[in-house]
């Protein structure tokens, strides 16, 4: 007998609260890295009507001027309007950043230092920087080995800043929310369920004004301009007994800071992998490389990518765990779900031969150090929002599919 269910995702635009804070925190971190790529970086954001506060910890000899930064990239994201009761002219920008303590930082501060490629030896003796737990996954439900819902609900959040900027939609305003609901059979996506999109709007749109006109105006725009060129290339596609609900509360005109506060890293489901995967709880934005929270969890999901691109697992999720100061992980694991095509001790010896999991090495593999000097000055910035992992339109060095030709031989 079949097994049927639903599973949801949800995903928020660049405008959400909460992601505002962690691409102004990811801003901070690339300008900084882009100066000084030895940098130590811990960069935490809160946002709330008219002000915006950078707090944390830094450790540089980059000189920045956040203030600057900081509405630059409020305006970038599109709070520009006054009636935003948040708008990147007029927000007060408070700064509160002392310097990492030294008895952390002690166990990476040698990997700082070099600026050559790093011995087997030496990536031996450079610690992780914490302890935790990071994962990664990866499965066959896309083109970009990502769950379905979650790229779907990403895709959505996307196109919606896009009508957005591009004037298609100029009533929209920055902040909006998206949730996916697939049916799933025997573990196999095959249908959408529901979808639902909420999104701030001007109080009037044209020269309507009574709220179920203006509801239903945005609900046949959302449906025309954002729902369906989602779809177009995909298989699996919305029917007849989709549900499609749009702001269900009747509007939202009061959103972004204005209407809820923000603080960076709040929205760690939204950045991985919506929920299909377990997370060891750790955020990603404002944190230099030297976090694993952040470089190990990009190298979990470059191991698991491989994996199924490689055919070794229809789905794989991998955990690493680290101890402060102790460059090999703690621990390694690997599930499969009941879909590898060899045993998993065999996928875990290929994942102990071929990948590297020091933090030191990762940061070598991926060049993350140095990859916001050499994109302009953006780099982290640009998977703050619509997620980390999966993302097509980036070039992202754990997406890379490198390792798959090895891995086959297994096979």
């Amino acid at each position: 007998m079949s097994k049927r269910y639903l599973f949801t995702s949800e995903s928020v635009t660049e405008g959400h609260p909460d992601k505002v804070c962690d691409q102004i925190s990811d801003t901070i971190l690339d300008a900084i890295l882009a100066q000084d790529s030895s940098s130590r970086v811990a960069a935490e954001v809160v946002v709330n009507t008219g002000l915006v506060l950078i707090t944390g910890e830094i450790t540089s000899k980059a000189q920045v001027n956040f203030v600057k930064l900081v509405r630059e990239k409020i305006a970038e994201i599109g709070y520009v309007h006054g009636d935003n009761g948040f708008s990147a002219d007029s927000c007060s920008v408070l700064v509160a950043l002392d310097e990492q303590s030294p008895d952390i930082s002690q166990g990476v501060t040698s990997a700082q230092e070099q600026r050559t490629k790093l011995s087997d030896d030496q990536l031996d003796q450079i610690g992780a920087g914490d302890q935790g737990i990071m994962f990664g996954y990866a499965c066959n439900e896309t083109p970009e080995l990502m769950p379905l819902p979650i790229s779907l609900a990403h895709r959505i959040s996307l196109q919606l800043a896009t009508v957005r900027k591009s004037g298609k939609l100029s009533y929209l305003r920055p902040d909006g929310k998206t949730q996916v609901s697939v049916a799933y059979e025997d573990g196999k996506p095959v249908g959408i369920d529901t979808i639902l999109i909420s999104t701030q709007h001007t109080e009037n749109i044209g020269d309507i004004s009574e709220n179920s006109a203006v509801q239903k105006k945005i609900s046949d725009d959302l449906w025309e301009l954002v729902v369906t060129p989602v779809f177009a290339d995909l298989t699996i596609k919305p029917t007849q007994e989709t549900r499609f609900l749009v702001n269900p509360t009747g509007k939202f005109v009061v959103g972004g800071p204005q209407g809820d506060s923000g603080l960076t890293g709040r929205k760690i489901i939204v950045d991985t992998y919506g929920g299909y995967s377990r997370h060891g709880g750790g955020a990603f934005s404002g944190k230099d490389p030297t976090k694993v929270d952040r470089s190990a969890s990009y190298a979990c999901r470059y191991v698991a990518k491989n994996i199924v691109a490689a055919g070794l697992a229809d789905k794989c999720e991998v955990q690493v765990s680290y101890a402060i100061g102790v460059a090999r992980p703690v621990s390694v694991f690997v599930e499969t779900f009941g879909t590898a095509k060899v045993d998993e001790e065999i996928i875990l010896d290929a994942i102990n031969k071929h990948f590297e999991l020091r933090p030191a090495g990762i940061i070598q593999t991926f060049d993350l150090r140095t990859l916001p000097g050499s994109r302009n000055g953006r780099f982290y910035q640009e998977v703050a929002a619509y997620g980390h992992f999966g993302r097509n339109d980036l070039d992202l060095p754990w997406e890379k599919l490198d390792k798959v030709s090895v891995l086959k031989e297994y096979l």
